[in-house]
């Protein structure tokens, strides 16, 4: 590598409609609203995008994934996976389709001869993922900061500067419409009387009367 600065992308991948899935989305949320950085540093909102993060992940020659992982641990727990064993581990025990295209694309950028060199994974334990329209469960959401915290840690070894955000950062990428906002998010979530909390109630009723 030529370059004086290795490329560094910090991602959030996972589903913010179905409760704890949604943890990674809103991890790289906060920090867009609390943090800003130079070139090279780009911050994603991967969402469920799957094989099509590929020319983000080619980009990087460091990447740190934040997702709610399947640890088999108390609920609530974060553990970081580091290197090689990241894309073994997101595959190993999938929660949702979003897992599996990542880990397709991690093996598509290694086919491609350009992976990232250095890769961390920074997965919490979720709670629930059964709530559609839901939001983190406390256990989860407490770990928002503690997941930061890992990732700048890790990021301190490459000398990345976390400076204050202050609306010019130009380093966000696809960060999540206002209108899902955590915030304005659980404000105007519906009752579950109001609201079918385990799926799209006209499917499931097309499956019932099916």
């Amino acid at each position: 590598m030529n370059r004086a600065e290795p490329n560094i992308l910090i991602l959030g991948i996972g589903n913010v409609l179905w409760a704890d899935e949604g943890f990674g989305v809103r991890v790289v949320e906060r920090i867009a609203r609390q943090y800003r950085f130079a070139d090279p540093v780009r911050l994603l909102d991967g969402g469920t995008q799957g094989i099509y993060l590929v020319d983000q992940v080619r980009w990087a020659d460091i990447l740190v994934v934040f997702d709610a992982i399947d640890y088999g641990l108390p609920p609530g727990t974060v553990k970081l996976i580091e290197g090689d064993a990241v894309p073994k581990f997101m595959g190993a025990k999938k929660m949702s389709l979003h897992q599996t295209g990542f880990q397709e694309v991690l093996a598509l950028a290694e086919l491609l001869g350009e992976p990232p060199r250095h890769q961390l994974l920074i997965g919490v334990q979720p709670v629930d993922l059964d709530d559609f329209g839901g939001s983190l469960r406390p256990e989860v959401k407490a770990m928002i900061d503690p997941a930061i915290a890992a990732a700048r840690t890790y990021l301190d070894r490459f000398a990345v500067a976390w400076l204050p955000a202050d609306g010019t950062n130009t380093t966000r990428l696809d960060m999540p419409h206002e209108a899902l906002d955590i915030a304005v998010y659980e404000a105007g979530r519906p009752s579950p009387e109001v609201a079918c909390r385990i799926g799209d109630w006209r499917v499931l009723a097309s499956r019932v009367n099916g």
